[in-house]
């Protein structure tokens, strides 16, 4: 939801909050990367859109019976301040993105963390260090996003108060993903949250700047095939089994718009992540 140093935030928290209160939510803060154009070459952690490099022994990923999959963006781990995040990063080695973007169908299939049959059409692919790679030329029919080179910086991210993990800590009695009676919902802090820093931007770990509801309980329902309902605690438990691994936002400079100025999320499960078994990672948008 926002992000910003450690004593900025803390700082609004105190302008709105008890002490107390003010101090619990600053340790609910997370540290992320956040990603934007990099002006110097040398500073460059990843990048939006161009061509994958790929093992050569890989094929592009397809989502079977709708085709292949553009790429999005790739990070490159090694370049990454991973001992600044607490997310479990692969030291070397690169990351890559794609998504299903509706080039190739007018947008008719849609991928959706509901539907299991869409699953395929959002991908992170692990390219380990010393495998032998080369750039691939996009598929038919795919227009590659023009490419901006990336740079990085850690900030804390704090996430919205009907986030499972605020609610607990402040309300663990309240409806899930809905407002409750508490200063940490009142408007004038909502308010100063989103005055202080409003955008979602690209970012890798840290807490999500969810567009709606928070991803991670998109994620919950999902994997429990919308089977239990929001007071059921299971969702709640399950929402809190998932971290950001990536959020790629709408990029004017990379010609890149996910529905109305949405974001594009990744988030995996941190021992999937410790084991690097991306490819359970699980894919949801949003847009306003």
């Amino acid at each position: 939801m926002t992000h910003g140093s450690l004593e900025a935030l803390r700082s609004l928290a105190l302008r709105h909050l008890s002490p107390e209160d003010a101090e619990t939510w600053a340790g609910l803060l997370r540290p992320g990367m956040r990603l934007a154009a990099a002006a110097d070459s040398g500073d460059v952690v990843g990048r939006l859109g161009g061509l994958p490099v790929l093992p050569v022994t890989s094929a592009w990923p397809e989502w079977d019976g709708h085709g292949p999959l553009s790429f999005v963006a790739s990070i490159d781990c090694a370049r990454v301040p991973s001992a600044a995040l607490d997310v479990d990063l692969p030291p070397a080695g690169a990351l890559l993105f794609f998504y299903f973007d509706g080039q190739l169908d007018d947008g008719e299939a849609v991928v959706l963390a509901e539907d299991r049959e869409s699953w395929a059409g959002a991908r992170v692919l692990y390219v380990e260090a010393g495998e032998e790679v080369a750039e691939r030329g996009a598929p038919d029919g795919l227009t590659p996003y023009p490419m901006v080179p990336l740079t990085a910086r850690t900030a804390m991210t704090a996430t919205d108060p009907w986030h499972p993990s605020v609610r607990t800590a402040f309300a663990p009695d309240a409806p899930l993903g809905n407002r409750y009676d508490h200063p940490i919902c009142s408007q004038p802090f909502l308010d100063a949250l989103w005055d202080f820093d409003g955008g979602a931007g690209h970012q890798i770990g840290g807490h999500a700047h969810s567009v709606q509801n928070p991803v991670e309980i998109e994620i919950a329902e999902a994997v429990l095939d919308g089977e239990v309902s929001w007071a059921d605690p299971r969702l709640s438990e399950e929402a809190g089994n998932w971290v950001l691994l990536a959020q790629f936002d709408s990029d004017e400079a990379a010609d890149m718009m996910w529905g109305d100025t949405g974001v594009l999320y990744w988030l995996i499960r941190p021992e999937d992540l410790a084991e690097r078994r991306f490819e359970r990672a699980m894919f949801t948008w949003q847009c306003g």
